[in-house]
């Protein structure tokens, strides 16, 4: 999977990667031709006392490592411009990937799991985008190149090259073996840890009311032990390498003395070509050690990769059709007849035989018991799921036909849990109609009951809404996302127990200014409260997923009994009270 990405996503920088070469080529031939310069002014210039030459050679030298350095600053330069590139282009992907899947693929997922993914992952990956074009291209043209030098310079001690460089590879080798299913191993923890301190943030308030703080802080100690664990064992053979480098660096070092010094006793072999020769082995080791530096990074940016690639590779279960349709007919008109649908490996469907029609200036309610699959029917409009069997219709063609932007600009969804954007209050109303004048967003305000608490606001539309709208109460929020809904004016409103956060009066003050905003809409609530929903027009009674009951309050009142029981459980719950 690393080769895929890096051959799919590197294949646009060809062009800076060929700079990358060329610059590594040139940069690291000027850095093996330094030592033989070297041996030059010992051997001709020191050796005979010649100050001339050794200026002269001294001077060249100088020329070469101005180039090898300005080699080496433009490998750089493309290099990290290459990377930048690569890792912006993969997270874009990962994102627009992530942002088609529907709910069910990121359950799968979770969500932790997917900013690992998109932020963590990525970032191991381009690390050794970054690290192959200032380090790794050069390793094995100083490598091959270190080595023709080298045998120029003597061949009675190539023998030692054929010691050190395989002991160097061996020894390596098999540190980083070992170091493979530990980064595995790794990101997997990182996953939990990102998951426990999400929950832990997202359910404060529930921890702090039930007083388990010191449980939390046991469950986070234990994921953060396990990744702290994985990380030192990581670290442990990490820190073996360079110590094991040193040492065959340090022993090769003594080894060309000792056996090169008895050759130049005897007549063998040049001061200076010694010299020479002992840079060449430190430069051949040198890159070894690059090469190997690099070697330890491929295995977490292998998992990575496969990671990455995980997400890339799932098609989302909603997709969009091949030839969509984008004009129609009909106008606010939603239908679904015989819809099922059911999880994947699931013993039984969540919805079964579910079949009903809501039309303009009609409001449709939906009632039943937690977990009669209530949330799930809405869903199916919008497409954040697709029914598994039946046809979910909006102005008379299947949504999964439909274009997907011209159904959503068909629906205003207010969630059940309410979610605001950092940004303000003006930023997140028109986030489904970014030409809402303020008079249209004050309009949407006054509706959802929301324009007291916006004027209270020193800024008014332009006060600030932090992260998830935590700067509000729940019934602000609830008000707010009601009138981001209103704002974008479509032809289907999808209300998801948006009412519950709501006191009684509020509750029937908005519903009562929802009638002639919505009247040329079609507009289906999805309440637990009967009085939110008993002056709709139409009643959909769900139990266990299925339609129990249709009908007006009055009718369902005389006709169906799970009807009758939510109605007699909140009337008793409020004499109770």
């Amino acid at each position: 999977m690393l080769s895929r990405l890096l051959r799919t996503y590197l294949r646009p920088y060809s062009s800076a990667l060929t700079a990358v070469v060329l610059f590594q080529l040139v940069g690291t031939i000027a850095s093996l031709y330094l030592p033989s310069l070297n041996a030059d002014i010992i051997d001709r210039g020191v050796a005979a006392g010649d100050t001339g030459y050794i200026l002269s050679t001294g001077g060249w030298m100088l020329a070469v490592s101005l180039v090898q350095i300005a080699c080496s600053i433009a490998a750089v330069y493309y290099g990290a411009r290459v990377a930048a590139g690569f890792g912006r282009d993969v997270r874009s992907t990962v994102f627009h990937q992530v942002g088609a899947f529907s709910a069910r693929e990121v359950a799968q997922f979770g969500a932790p799991s997917l900013i690992t993914r998109s932020t963590n992952d990525v970032q191991q990956v381009q690390m050794l985008v970054v690290m192959t074009c200032t380090m790794l291209v050069a390793a094995p043209i100083m490598g091959v190149g270190g080595i023709v030098m080298a045998l120029r310079q003597d061949i009675g001690l190539s023998w030692l090259m054929l010691v050190c460089v395989p002991a160097l590879l061996v020894s390596i080798g098999l540190i980083v073996s070992r170091m493979v299913p530990q980064f595995r191993s790794m990101q997997t923890r990182i996953d939990l840890v990102n998951q426990v301190l999400r929950e832990q943030l997202s359910g404060i308030r529930v921890v702090r009311a039930f007083v388990r703080e010191r449980e939390e802080a046991r469950r986070f100690a234990e994921a953060n032990d396990a990744l702290t664990g994985t990380a030192l064992r990581v670290g442990r053979l990490t820190a073996l390498i360079f110590p094991t480098v040193m040492l065959i660096l340090n022993v090769s070092s003594v080894a060309v003395l000792w056996f090169g010094a008895a050759r130049v006793d005897s007549g063998e072999m040049q001061i200076g070509a010694l010299t020479a020769f002992l840079m060449y082995l430190m430069q051949i080791l040198m890159s070894m050690m690059m090469a190997t530096f690099i070697s330890i990074m491929i295995p977490r940016a292998a998992v990575c990769a496969e990671r990455i690639g995980e997400v890339l590779d799932t098609q989302s279960s909603v997709r969009p059709p091949e030839n969509p349709v984008r004009q129609v007919h009909g106008h606010a008109e939603l239908e679904l007849r015989d819809v099922e649908f059911r999880y994947p490996g699931a013993a039984a469907p969540v919805l079964s035989g579910i079949s009903f029609r809501a039309v303009a200036g009609r409001t449709t309610a939906v009632i039943g018991s937690t977990g009669s699959g209530k949330t799930t029917l809405v869903s199916l409009v919008p497409r954040l799921f697709d029914a598994t069997s039946g046809t979910v219709s909006v102005d008379g063609v299947d949504v999964r036909d439909l274009d997907p932007q011209m159904l959503w600009t068909r629906i205003g969804l207010v969630p059940q849990k309410p979610y605001l954007f950092t940004g303000t209050v003006a930023s997140n109303l028109r986030y489904g109609n970014p030409d809402a004048t303020d008079e249209e967003l004050w309009e949407a305000l006054d509706v959802a009951q929301a324009r007291d608490f916006v004027e209270a606001m020193p800024e008014g539309l332009a006060a600030p809404i932090t992260q998830g709208g935590t700067n509000v109460s729940g019934g602000q929020r609830q008000r707010l996302s009601i009138a981001r809904a209103l704002v974008s004016k479509p032809e289907i409103y999808l209300f998801d127990d948006s009412f519950s956060a709501l006191d009684l009066t509020t509750d029937a003050r908005l519903r009562a200014a929802l009638r002639p905003h919505t009247a040329e809409a079609a507009v289906v609530i999805v309440g637990q409260r009967v009085s939110t929903i008993a002056d709709a027009d139409q009643i959909i009674v769900l139990d266990d997923g299925v339609i129990v009951g249709i009908g007006t309050h009055d009718e369902l009142l005389g006709s169906c009994p799970t009807y009758i029981e939510i109605v007699e459980s909140q009337l008793t719950a409020e004499s109770a009270v």
